[in-house]
């Protein structure tokens, strides 16, 4: 047969010939993704990691002062005044603004949680068998 290195002529029917022009490598792109996702860090991915890291700082500091607003033990001066340190946190801190993001793409919808990825790569991921105890269903 054909090896990888060697150029290949298609000899097909008269009206698709390639005027006699070797494509290169016609069966090693045939087995590359098509598709390179990662090439580049969009905006909204960088903003989303900045609100990841603001939320991790502040994580401890505003659960607790969810508990105390929450909590009936605590007075009510207490309660008011943990609600006003609360509203005193940065509004990127919040687990509201993190959105779970494509790590490969950046895309923010149809982003499987488990995998961190988009529907598309992972579906090109999982039929490379790159995903471990991932295979096509079939009954």
């Amino acid at each position: 047969m054909y090896s990888h290195d060697e150029e290949v002529t298609p000899q097909l029917g008269t009206r698709d010939k390639t005027m006699g022009v070797p494509i290169k490598g016609f069966f090693r792109e045939a087995s590359k993704p098509r598709y390179r996702l990662s090439c580049y860090i969009q905006s909204r991915t960088l903003r989303d990691a900045n609100k990841r890291e603001m939320f991790a700082k502040h994580e401890v500091e505003r659960r607790a002062l969810r508990y105390i607003i929450v909590n009936s033990q605590f007075s009510p001066r207490q309660k008011t005044e943990a609600q006003l340190q609360l509203t005193q946190l940065p509004l990127g801190s919040q687990t509201t603004k993190v959105k779970n993001r494509c790590a490969m793409g950046g895309r923010g919808r149809a982003v499987f949680r488990e995998f961190k990825m988009g529907r598309f790569p992972f579906r090109m991921a999982a039929l490379a068998g790159e995903l471990p105890g991932v295979k096509k269903a079939s009954w």
